[in-house]
């Protein structure tokens, strides 16, 4: 009992934080939550020491696209579709999945390549190999999980399970990422 008031005074406080400053509490919690999958991929890989140049990528996104791109695409997505529409929730989620998802697939496997210091052809090139599986996945894998977060959970508590759902996702594609490196870098030393 004595645990859980601090909880739940921790939990108040970023819903307020959440509800007052919405954009600046979700790209710090983006950034939290993907550099954190990002060590927690590492680890279950088990590698020895952290890739210190992956963790600030994931970080960076994080800060700077996690909060604010999901943030005004769900704005743009919720005024585009009234709410009297039929089937409203299902509207969103078609646009979720078909637009939103593609274009952050896009930017998270181009940017992170850039912010782990690649060149732009590099990053295209990782974009190229990486884009299609890792798109698949996501509408294979997360579509269920999007779907349940659109219908059910309250637009308040979204961007918490939202958080939760990235945060697999992004230890996914690290995973993903890593292997495809490794790849690279075993058919480099041949």
């Amino acid at each position: 009992m004595s645990l859980s008031r601090p909880l739940y005074s921790l939990f108040g406080s970023y819903l307020e934080q959440l509800f007052n400053h919405p954009v600046r509490t979700k790209c710090l919690t983006a950034c939290f939550l993907a550099t954190s999958a990002n060590v927690t991929s590492q680890r279950i890989s088990g590698a020895k020491t952290l890739n210190q140049h992956s963790v600030f990528a994931y970080g960076v996104f994080g800060l700077i696209f996690g909060g604010t791109v999901p943030h005004y695409f769900y704005q743009i997505v919720e005024r585009l579709f009234s709410h009297d529409l039929r089937f409203r929730k299902f509207f969103i989620f078609l646009s979720e999945r078909f637009a939103f998802a593609p274009l952050y697939q896009f930017l998270s496997l181009y940017f992170l390549s850039i912010f782990e210091g690649n060149s732009h052809a590099k990053a295209l090139q990782n974009v190229e190999k990486l884009y299609w599986p890792v798109l698949r996945a996501n509408w294979q894998y997360i579509s269920l999980l999007v779907y349940l977060n659109i219908a059910y959970v309250p637009p308040m508590f979204r961007s918490i399970s939202s958080g939760i759902i990235a945060f697999i996702w992004a230890v996914y594609l690290a995973q993903k990422r890593r292997r495809h490196q490794e790849k690279l870098t075993a058919e480099k030393s041949k």
